[in-house]
C-alpha cells in the first residue's frame, strides 16, 4: 500500500479514511475524529515519525458512556450489521449529497423557538352559576313516527324556531298531535341538529304537573253519540252513509261486508271526506292490506300513521291499531275529538280487535273517539254498521249498501225525528 501524505488524508472522506484504517488493522478506528484518525493512519504507516498514535479508548469507558440515538434504547442486530459495511456502499451516499464534510464543524446552535401562547380553555357552555336565564318557547305538538315529535312554533308548516322533543317527554305527559305546550329550551349540543325542551311547563294552557283531567278514560262516562258528523261530500257513496246510516262523535262503526265488497274503497271515500271536517283529529292505520292499497293511501290526502301489509304479524299489527287508539283517548281526555280509521280488523287477534272498537265513545260533558274500522263481519257493540253487498259492488252499481243490515242506534239522536222516520221509510221499502 502507498504511503499517504498528511495533506491526502485530509481531504479524503470519512468513509475513505475508514476503509484505509481497516486494511491497516487499527482497532477501535471508528469511534476516532477525523484528525485523530489521520495521526492515527500517519503513525500506523510509518508516513511521519515522531507522531504517535492516539491512545486506543478503553471499550469500557466507551460503555459508560452509551451513545445516545434518538427513537430507540439500543442498538439492534440491523445496526451492527450496518455498522460492519464496507464503506464502499456508504460512498455513494456522500457523493448525493452534494458536498464533503471535512473535519468535524461546530454547528451554529439554533435560535430558540419563539413560544407560542397558550390556548385559552374554552368556557363551558353551561358553567353553574353563571347560566343565563332559560328561553321559553310555546307552540303545537307535531308528532314523528319514531314517538318524538316537534313544538312547532309557527304550524303547520316547519320553522327555524322549531323545538326537538323526546319520546320519553311525550310519553311521561301524554302529549297528543295539536296541543299546545310551553317551557324552556337548550342550544344543540354538538351532536344535535336541533335545540331540545329541557320540561313541559303547560300544556294546552294549563300546568302540565296537574296531567290529564279527570280519571282513566276507559272509567270515562259516555253517552250514545248525538252530534252528527257532517260530511258535505258530493260522492255518492259517502252520500248515503251520511243520511242512512248516520255517523256521529264517538260513534263505532264497522263497514262489514265480504271479500270485493269494496270496504276499503269507502273506507277511503270516508276518510277524504272527513280530512275536510274542522276539529276533527284524524287517524289512519293499515294493517293485514295489500301493498298496492298502502300505496294508494300514501297518494290521499290522509297519509297513515302505520302500514302493515298483510304479510305482518298479528302481534305487529295488533301493536300498531293499539297505538293509534291510545293518541286517540289522550285526545279525547281532554276535550278533543278525534277519529281512527283502521284497515282491516281480519288480521288482528280477536280480543286486540273487540279492544280497538270499544274505546269509541262519546265522553259526557268532554270529547269523543270515534272509531270507523273494516271487517268481514260485524264484532257486536257497533252503534253504526254499513254492510256492504258483494253482488252489487261486483256489477258496478253504487252505492252499494245492504240497507237492510245496516243501521245505527238512536239515530233521532243525530238526525232528529223526522230523519230517523226517513230512514226507517227506506229500509222498509228496501225490504218490499
Amino acid at each position: 500500500m502507498a504511503v499517504l501524505e498528511r495533506s491526502a488524508l485530509a481531504d479524503s472522506p470519512l468513509a475513505d479514511l475508514h476503509a484505509i484504517a481497516s486494511e491497516l488493522g487499527l482497532d477501535g478506528f471508528r469511534r476516532l475524529r477525523k484528525d485523530d484518525l489521520v495521526d492515527a493512519i500517519l503513525a500506523r504507516q510509518g508516513g511521519e515519525e515522531g507522531e504517535s498514535a492516539p491512545a486506543p479508548v478503553d471499550d469500557e469507558d466507551v460503555a459508560e458512556r452509551p451513545r445516545r440515538r434518538r427513537g430507540g434504547r439500543g442498538r439492534g442486530p440491523r445496526e451492527e450489521e450496518a455498522e460492519e459495511a464496507p464503506a464502499a456502499e456508504a460512498r455513494p451516499r456522500r457523493e448525493r449529497s452534494g458536498r464533503e464534510r471535512g473535519p468535524r464543524e461546530e454547528r451554529a446552535p439554533r435560535e430558540p423557538r419563539e413560544e407560542r401562547s397558550p390556548r385559552e380553555p374554552r368556557p363551558p357552555r353551561e358553567a353553574a352559576g353563571e347560566r343565563g336565564p332559560d328561553k321559553i318557547v310555546e307552540g303545537v305538538v307535531e308528532l314523528m313516527p319514531n314517538g318524538s315529535g316537534f313544538v312547532r312554533v309557527a304550524p303547520p308548516e316547519p320553522a327555524d324556531g322549531d323545538v326537538y322533543i323526546s319520546a320519553a317527554q311525550i310519553r311521561r305527559c301524554e302529549l297528543v298531535a295539536g296541543d299546545r305546550v310551553s317551557g324552556p329550551v337548550r342550544p344543540p349540543r354538538r351532536s344535535e341538529r336541533y335545540a331540545s325542551l329541557v320540561r313541559v311547563d303547560t300544556i294546552n294552557g294549563a300546568p302540565a304537573d296537574k296531567g290529564p283531567e279527570g280519571a282513566r278514560f276507559d272509567d270515562l262516562p259516555a253517552a250514545f253519540p248525538g252530534d252528527r258528523i257532517e260530511l258535505g261530500a258530493e260522492d255518492q257513496t259517502v252520500k248515503a252513509i251520511e243520511w242512512l246510516t248516520p255517523i256521529g262523535r264517538g260513534s263505532r262503526v264497522t263497514i262489514a261486508g265480504p271479500a270485493r265488497a269494496g270496504k276499503s274503497e269507502t273506507l277511503r271515500r270516508l276518510a277524504a271526506a272527513l280530512a275536510e271536517v274542522d276539529g276533527l283529529e284524524c287517524t289512519v292505520v293499515l294493517t293485514g292490506v295489500r301493498p298496492e292499497e298502502i300505496s294508494e293511501w300514501g297518494g290521499g290526502p290522509l297519509a297513515p300513521a302505520a302500514a302493515l301489509s298483510f304479510a305482518a304479524t298479528a302481534d305487529a299489527q295488533s301493536q300498531a291499531v293499539e297505538h293509534a287508539i291510545d293518541n286517540g283517548k289522550r285526545v279525547a281526555a281532554r276535550g278533543g275529538d278525534a277519529v281512527v280509521l283502521l284497515d282491516t280488523l281480519d288480521g288482528l287477534h280477536p280480543p286486540a280487535a273487540r279492544k280497538a272498537l270499544a274505546a269509541a265513545r262519546n265522553i259526557v260533558d268532554g270529547g269523543s273517539l270515534t272509531v270507523i274500522a273494516t271487517a268481514s263481519a260485524p264484532l257486536g257493540g257497533e252503534t253504526t254498521v254499513v254492510a256492504l253487498d258483494a253482488e252489487l259492488a261486483g256489477t258496478g252499481r253504487f252505492p252499494a249498501i245492504d240497507l237492510l243490515a245496516s243501521g245505527t242506534l238512536r239515530p233521532e239522536l243525530l238526525v232528529g225525528e223526522a230523519g230517523a222516520a226517513a230512514i226507517a221509510e227506506a229500509r222498509a221499502e228496501a225490504a218490499e
